[in-house]
């Protein structure tokens, strides 16, 4: 696969509480930077509180072969207790020319929740390009490895989504937090 065909990773996890809990803890960018290992924090920017069409947040991320650097996340779809979608762009350039508006993003990341028996079927779905990233680094020093950097890539998108999905799952599912009703 191909940088260029903006290549996708989606996982799920079913969840024994009610979408109202899992949607909390989704909505927490603070929290997903402690569940995820590349994402070390994340901040709301321009006053925003949380979670909301068109709100921004910076993320601060480091990974073992591209080191440290900051992105600017644009939510991009938003719809209460079911998806929470935004765009990350590169505003400070750290891969190429910046970018800092979400058409062009060097990932769009998504959280789907649906109701299903008891408790919730949570989804994430990450997709990386079309805009420039750590991805696009790797490409340029050896582009005869394209599609192996590319799969390389998503297999690491694969395990530290579903790190952060198990994460979630087991705060979620923590006694007495609210839970969907059993009965």
């Amino acid at each position: 696969m191909r940088y260029a065909e903006a290549p996708s990773v989606r996982c799920d996890v079913y969840v024994e509480a009610a979408p109202s809990r899992v949607w909390s803890l989704v909505t927490d960018i603070a929290l997903s930077a402690r569940l995820s290992p590349e994402l070390q924090r994340a901040e709301w920017l321009e006053g925003a509180e949380g979670p909301a069409e068109g709100a921004r947040f910076a993320g601060y991320n480091r990974h073992r072969m591209i080191g440290e650097w900051r992105t600017v996340s644009h939510v991009v779809e938003l719809e209460e207790q079911r998806v929470f979608c935004w765009a990350v762009v590169d505003e400070d350039g750290r891969f190429g020319t910046p970018s800092p508006r979400p058409a062009s993003p060097l990932a769009t990341w998504r959280f789907e929740l649906e109701p299903e028996g008891a408790g919730t079927r949570l989804r994430q779905i990450a997709r990386i390009g079309p805009g420039r990233s750590g991805v696009s680094l790797a490409i340029d020093r050896t582009p005869e490895r394209e599609e192996e950097i590319v799969a390389f890539r998503i297999t690491e998108l694969r395990t530290n989504m579903e790190a952060t999905l198990r994460g979630v799952k087991a705060l979620a599912e923590q006694p007495g937090q609210t839970r969907a009703a059993t009965g």
